[in-house]
């Protein structure tokens, strides 16, 4: 069954030139020209993939990509007009997995679809009795962690059900980012490890080329989340010069 993607772009020719690379990616691409029509298709469609421009006429890219984070688990890339933005982009935090600079290059496009779709989501249904009604809800909701079924990765007071795609702090559910669960992840797999940011470049987003800041602007977010701050850290220590690791569980 082919994977379903949203463009969400005002500018007509990015549109079609966004469309047709995904269609060979063997995407079905719908398009969405503002920011409340391509929120209604990703309520409608329940996409894989969705593009979303930054400088929407309207709600803006930034208000589109809030609005849409609760409605699906869609990989979401931000297009923005300016290089320099990006970093601005990621420190929002908006719930989005990737950015990319206008011009768009098609190839980038192709390899940064490629590599998160080799890393899939988790998430799965189970039946759960509601009355007389049985209805589908994500695995790992119904009565917290779902035992056997799931793979529960813990360190220290952290807690992740990597099947539900979920996080826990001292019992307290945390909301990640996608491309932040992988991150943790990967820490979390090999606790004693130190983690270059070339490798994690690799591991999370597919890439062995790139600036490896965008992993430290998506690690700061991390750690932020999780409560660790300078003089204060509890999970995720800096390496200097080197990379991260987990620290010592307490």
């Amino acid at each position: 069954m082919p994977r379903c993607a949203v463009v969400i772009e005002d500018d007509a020719d990015i549109a079609t030139l966004l469309e047709t690379a995904l269609t060979s990616q063997g995407f079905e691409v719908t398009i969405a020209h503002d920011g409340q029509h391509g929120v209604d298709l990703v309520a409608a469609l329940s996409p894989d993939l969705v593009t979303l421009d930054v400088g929407l006429p309207g709600i803006d890219g930034l208000e589109v990509c809030r609005r849409i984070r609760p409605l699906t688990d869609a990989y979401v890339i931000m297009v923005t007009a300016q290089a320099e933005e990006i970093d601005r982009l990621i420190g929002l935090e908006t719930g989005a997995d990737d950015y990319l600079a206008k011009p768009i290059s098609v190839r980038e496009l192709k390899a940064r679809v490629n590599a998160m779709f080799r890393r899939p989501r988790h998430f799965f249904e189970v039946p759960v009795a509601v009355g007389a009604d049985l209805v589908a809800v994500p695995a790992g909701v119904a009565g917290g962690f779902s035992g056997d079924a799931n793979e529960v990765l813990r360190h220290g007071g952290l807690a992740v059900d990597v099947d539900a795609h979920r996080v826990w702090r001292d019992g307290e559910e945390v909301d990640l980012t996608p491309t932040e669960f992988e991150l943790l992840t990967r820490l979390m797999r090999a606790p004693g490890r130190v983690w270059t940011r070339a490798l994690l470049m690799e591991e999370v987003w597919g890439q062995t080329w790139g600036e490896t800041h965008h992993v430290e602007v998506h690690m700061g977010n991390l750690r932020r989340k999780l409560g660790d701050r300078r003089g204060q850290v509890r999970f995720v220590e800096t390496v200097r010069g080197v990379g991260y690791r987990m620290c010592p569980a307490s």
